[in-house]
C-alpha cells in the first residue's frame, strides 16, 4: 500500500492541505502572501456573486441527480420489457452514447445547438413556434436550464445502464410472486423493483449529485458563467478567481468550502445505502 499511499498523499492530500493554508491568505499567486484572516471566509457569505454561484449548483441537481435519475429508472423498466435483439440493443446504445464522449465535446456541441440558428430553434421553426425561438445560452432567464439540460442528456446514459445492470440481479421470482399476487406493472415497480435498486440508486444518485455540486467542463466550455453571473457555479468561479484575477487565497476558501458542502450533500446518502 506504501507506493499508492505516498502517490495520494503527495497529488492530494498535501494540495488540500495547502488549499486550507491559502484561504487565510490575499496571494495572487506569485508574489508575497499577506494573512487575510478569515476576510476570504466572510467573502464567500458576503459577495452576492459567490453566494449565487452555490445556490445554482443546487439547482443544477434538479438537471444532474434528479432527472437523469428518475428518468433512468423508466428508461431501465421500459428496456428490460423488450425481448432481447436489435431495438433493445440499438436503445441501450444510444442512451450510453453520451456518457462516452467528452464533457468539452458535448458542451461545444450543445453550444452549437443552442444558437440562434442551431438545431434547436430550427425544430421549433418547423412547429411553428418561431416565437420561442432565442439565443438560449445567451438568455437571462434559460441559461441555466439550458445548460442543466446538457446535465440530463449527459448522466441519463450512465443512470439508465446502472438502473439496468442492477434490474438484471433482482430475482426473477419476485417478480413471478408479484404478479401471481396480482399486481399490476406500476405496484411491481415499488414493490420489487424499486427496493432491488437501493444500492445503484445511491451510487447514482452520489455520482451525479458530485457532478452537479462540481461541475465545470460544460458550463466553461458553453457559457463561462454567463451571460453575467446567470449560470456561475462554484467550478468556473474558482477557475476565474484564480486564473483570471489572481484571488490565489479567496479561490482557495471557496475551493475548501465546494470540498465540505460535497460530503455533507452525499454524507446522508451513504448512511441512507448502508441502512438495512
Amino acid at each position: 500500500m506504501a507506493p499508492a499511499l505516498g502517490m495520494y498523499a503527495v497529488f492530494v492530500l498535501f494540495p488540500m492541505l495547502q488549499s486550507v493554508q491559502y484561504s487565510f491568505y490575499h496571494w495572487d499567486g506569485i508574489g508575497t502572501a499577506t494573512p487575510a484572516g478569515l476576510d476570504n471566509w466572510k467573502a464567500l457569505v458576503t459577495r452576492p456573486e459567490l453566494l449565487h454561484s452555490v445556490e445554482h449548483a443546487f439547482i443544477l441537481i434538479v438537471f444532474y441527480t434528479v432527472l437523469p435519475v428518475g428518468l433512468g429508472l423508466i428508461a431501465a423498466t421500459l428496456i428490460r420489457e423488450l425481448k432481447p435483439g436489435p431495438f433493445n440493443t440499438v436503445a441501450r446504445v444510444v442512451l450510453f452514447i453520451p456518457q462516452v464522449l467528452p464533457l468539452v465535446a458535448a458542451g461545444i456541441a450543445w453550444t452549437w445547438m443552442y444558437s440562434s440558428d442551431g438545431l434547436v430553434n430550427q425544430v421549433l421553426r418547423a412547429f411553428g413556434l418561431d416565437a420561442h425561438t432565442r439565443a438560449w445560452l445567451g438568455d437571462f432567464t434559460f441559461a441555466l436550464p439550458a445548460v442543466g439540460v446538457i446535465g440530463v442528456w449527459v448522466m441519463l446514459g450512465f443512470c439508465t445502464v446502472l438502473m439496468l445492470a442492477g434490474i438484471g440481479k433482482i430475482d426473477p421470482s419476485l417478480y413471478e410472486a408479484a404478479r401471481l399476487d396480482g399486481a399490476g406493472r406500476l405496484r411491481e415497480f415499488f414493490a420489487v423493483t424499486l427496493p432491488g435498486l437501493r444500492r445503484e440508486l445511491v451510487v447514482c444518485t452520489t455520482f451525479t449529485m458530485i457532478a452537479a455540486l462540481a461541475s465545470f467542463d460544460v458550463i466553461q466550455i458553453s457559457t463561462q458563467g454567463g451571460p453575467g453571473y446567470q449560470t456561475m457555479v462554484p467550478g468556473v468561479e474558482i477557475y476565474r478567481l484564480t486564473f483570471l484575477q489572481q484571488h490565489v487565497g479567496q479561490a482557495s476558501a471557496l475551493a475548501v468550502f465546494l470540498a465540505v458542502l460535497v460530503l455533507v450533500v452525499i454524507w446522508p446518502i451513504q448512511r441512507l445505502g448502508r441502512e438495512k
